[in-house]
């Protein structure tokens, strides 16, 4: 079967990272057409805008998209591509695994978690505004039971479907006890219709704590949008970090997958990032396909390439001035070698 995918490759290390994943996805046999579309700050002076209607029309059309990093300014500038792609087509689901892989340094074994993050509403909302110039400012946080009761159901859904047996949900409903209070209601209602998976929820600050300390007894997390940012790249650093974390974000009959990393721009052109999480991701996208032997195939050979730690980029060696660390082209090269 042929599919048609919307690639956006997004900029600084975008486009390497990109094409390395599309070569290795290529590399499997699986027949993809890829359409290609420019985003970010590179197309700005083009198109008025980092996000042109046409990418968003893209990935309409196509169902599927897969992108690399884009630059979010801090303070200024517009607002985060991410955030909007995921509002403007409705995918609310945010999934991130955290998986141990052997040869990636970390200070834990065997870690294998995801957490799902609500992704449309909280405080990405986008609805803030100064009160007193210059001196206080308000943001407005929204929870509604809709965005609440589906993104519960999701993670209960991914439970069932790939064998995980508790969910928990991640709240701070001590203090914030109208908007928070609502989310973990509606979790618990949720619950009561899945009794084949255990279900409990943790205070956030709380759940933080037990992440660092005891990673093992997490399954699948289920949490608002902001906490959901903070744990997901938390649950990233108990596995080697963002550089080796895949993404997916999920709606109804669409999806967009991402690595956890940014843009990088310092690294630009310079054949010296870490292609794995953007990798991975492809992998996430060809199971969301249907295409579960490439997938399992993709995440072998990662896993093979990493744990022999001869041709890995430089932050997977033992030492970072390794001399022996190659490019994002060359680990490209033997991850598909590895296929």
């Amino acid at each position: 079967m042929a599919y048609t995918v919307t690639l956006i490759p997004g900029d600084g290390i975008g486009a390497e990272v990109s094409e390395a994943m599309r070569r290795v996805v290529d590399a499997t046999g699986v027949q993809i057409e890829w359409d290609v579309q420019q985003a970010g700050a590179d197309v700005i002076a083009q198109y008025g805008t980092p996000l042109p209607d046409q990418v968003v029309e893209s990935i309409r059309r196509n169902r599927v998209g897969i992108k690399g990093p884009i630059t979010t300014p801090v303070g200024t500038g517009f607002r985060s591509v991410n955030v909007t792609l995921r509002q403007r087509l409705d995918l609310y689901a945010n999934l991130r695994p955290a998986k141990s892989i052997k040869g990636v340094a970390s200070a834990f074994e065997n870690v294998d978690l995801v957490v799902v993050r609500e992704n449309t509403q909280g405080m990405y909302v986008g609805i803030e505004h100064e009160v007193i110039a210059g001196e206080a400012a308000e943001a407005i946080r929204i929870i509604t039971r809709r965005a609440s009761e589906r993104i519960v159901r999701f993670a209960f859904e991914y439970a069932r479907t790939n064998g995980r047996k508790l969910v928990t949900a991640v709240h701070k409903g001590n203090i914030l006890k109208i908007t928070d209070g609502l989310f973990l209601r509606t979790a618990q209602e949720v619950a009561a219709h899945y009794p084949d998976i255990a279900f409990n929820d943790r205070i956030v600050d709380n759940c933080a704590m037990q992440l660092v300390q005891r990673p093992h007894e997490f399954d699948v997390v289920v949490t608002t949008n902001l906490f959901g940012d903070i744990l997901s790249d938390l649950a990233s650093g108990l596995v080697g970090g963002v550089g080796v974390a895949p993404g997916a974000n999920i709606g109804d009959g669409i999806a967009v997958f991402e690595p956890v990393h940014g843009s990088a721009p310092k690294y630009a052109g310079q054949n010296k990032v870490n292609p794995t999480a953007t990798i991975r991701s492809g992998a996430m996208m060809l199971r969301y396909l249907g295409e579960t032997e490439a997938a399992d195939r993709v995440e072998s050979a990662v896993t093979q390439v990493i744990g022999a730690g001869r041709q890995v980029t430089y932050d997977l060696k033992a030492t970072r001035d390794d001399p022996n660390a190659v490019g994002t082209r060359e680990m490209a090269d033997a991850i598909i070698a590895a296929l």
